[in-house]
């Protein structure tokens, strides 16, 4: 699943592909912030990991679980 986490005064977005289910990346943000945390960290499909600082979170986007279709569809 893809994720998109928009980072305020910064003209770029963080995207990365993760394992974790929608549910989870959802309750680890909404924990983070609820609880006052300074930060919250999420790791992609290939190892690596990546630490946001709450106070700078403009947005998080969650894509879709399902899989792209390949092909024509009629």
């Amino acid at each position: 699943m893809e994720i998109r986490i928009g980072i305020a005064n910064t003209g770029r977005e963080l995207t990365f592909e993760t394992d974790e289910s929608a549910a989870d990346v959802k309750k680890s943000v909404a924990d983070a912030l609820d609880a006052g945390a300074s930060h919250v960290t999420f790791g992609d499909s290939k190892g690596n990991s990546y630490v946001i600082p709450t106070a700078g979170l403009a947005f998080v986007e969650i894509g879709t679980e399902e899989s792209r279709r390949v092909g024509f569809v009629a």
